[in-house]
């Protein structure tokens, strides 16, 4: 059955070719046609067409383009569609690892903008409303002056600033994770592939389950919020959902959630992947609520609702004493994503959620047991203090790249001259995107 047409990109040229999402059981593929390259057909969406997926379905695409010049034009083009919601700034390609599923090929000596240079791209970002940003790379903690960045970004406006990080400088060097605290930074968005070394051995070439420990220990000793952001590759951590959810409840109000990235394959994956190389969103969805025992439930998720609702899912939860949880995420509204003030709403719900408060101490409060969550000042306190997040966000690869669900990205890379759609920016093939 065919569900509609849009267009896609052939994954050995990048040329903009027409594409169709057809149906089979319930599954989702995406199909092309190369004039030079051939045929192609990749699985997008496996086991997630029944009526618990009806929010994802109530989506209305937009009509037309608008002369959309997806992928190679954007920047952003006239057919995009959302503003920025987070900009990604890279202040480095060299990285202290050599992981395999590194989507920025990170590991490279390219040289480094300056402090000033950055300071430059953060108030431009800042002038245009842009002002939650993400340091990126490469490994963001190799560079000694990181703070003096993260304080550059504050001087010039951004009110979030959020890190990209491995972790493994967090825990080794508490004085510079402590000199990032006091620069402004708000919270790490911290790789976090299971619980096990054997995935981390897979997915990262090293041990690091100590490492990632100890780095959320230092920066709850500072104070800064971690997200917990695992690369879903089948048969390595798929087993481990629920293990990596169980160990971020029982670290809060230090680890604010879970941001899980189904494995996209581009960067140092240019091979055509087989579609049992992938997991989908629905196969996310359904693993949450079998390993965590329904504890989060399918329900309690919604679709991205800052993007293309095929893009992601979102859940909003309170963590309560003795590790239980109460469920805040509201009433999905398909056309959220097409309100004028959508980024900014997102935006604000992303900040509130993973930042700490200042000078938190609720996770040692005596009372916390004996407190009445009946009583409205009580329980905000502790939405405020001990929220939790569980989302994900489903990248395309020039495979599964859907330029409908381009143009409503709102994570962008900015190299300072303009702002690009996160996967077009990264998208590779045989013959790499020129951006």
């Amino acid at each position: 059955m065919k569900l509609g047409k849009t267009e896609s990109v052939c994954p050995v040229c990048l040329r903009r070719i027409p594409a169709e999402r057809v149906a089979r059981g319930g599954d989702v593929f995406l199909e092309k046609s190369c004039p030079e390259h051939g045929a192609f057909s990749v699985i997008v969406w496996r086991g997630g067409l029944g009526e618990e997926f009806d929010k994802w379905r109530s989506y209305t695409p937009p009509d037309g383009d608008n002369g959309s010049k997806c992928p190679t034009g954007c920047g952003l083009c006239a057919g995009h569609l959302n503003k920025t919601c987070c900009a990604l700034v890279e202040i480095t390609r060299r990285c202290n690892l050599r992981c395999p599923v590194c989507f920025a090929n990170g590991g490279t000596d390219a040289p480094e903008p300056s402090v000033a240079e950055l300071y430059k791209i953060f108030k431009k970002l800042a002038a245009a409303g842009n002002t939650f940003v993400q340091l990126s790379g490469g490994e963001p903690t190799v560079r000694d002056d990181l703070p003096e960045i993260v304080a550059a970004a504050r001087r010039a406006g951004c009110d979030t600033v959020q890190l990209n990080s491995n972790g493994i400088r967090l825990g080794s060097d508490p004085d510079f994770t402590a000199a990032l605290a006091d620069a402004g930074l708000s919270f790490v968005f911290m790789q976090f592939d299971g619980m096990s070394d054997n995935s981390y051995i897979y997915l990262r070439d090293s041990q690091l389950i100590t490492e990632k420990i100890k780095a959320i220990d230092i920066c709850s000793r500072f104070n800064l919020g971690v997200t917990l952001v695992p690369t879903l590759v089948p048969r390595v951590n798929i087993k481990e959902i629920g293990d990596i959810i169980d160990f971020a409840v029982s670290r809060s109000p230090a680890v604010r959630g879970v941001h899980f990235q189904p494995v996209s394959y581009f960067g140092r994956y240019p091979f055509p992947p087989a579609d049992d190389d992938r997991i989908t969103l629905p196969e996310v969805l359904q693993q949450i609520e079998i390993q965590t025992g329904g504890k989060f439930k399918l329900r309690d998720f919604n679709p991205s609702s800052c993007d293309h609702p095929c893009c992601g899912f979102h859940g909003d939860f309170v963590v309560l004493p003795r590790g239980r949880i109460m469920k805040l995420t509201k009433k999905y509204n398909p056309d959220a994503c097409c309100a004028d003030d959508s980024h900014l709403k997102n935006r604000a719900f992303v900040a509130r959620r993973w930042t700490r408060p200042a000078n938190d101490t609720s996770a040692a409060a005596p009372t916390d047991e004996k407190s009445d969550y009946r009583d409205m000042s009580t329980f905000l306190s502790r939405v405020k203090s001990h929220g939790f997040t569980i989302s994900a966000m489903a990248f395309q690869d020039a495979w599964t790249l859907d330029l409908e669900r381009l143009r409503r990205c709102s994570l962008h890379v900015s190299d300072g001259a303009r702002v690009v759609p996160f996967c077009a920016r990264y998208v590779t093939g045989s013959a790499p995107i020129q951006l």
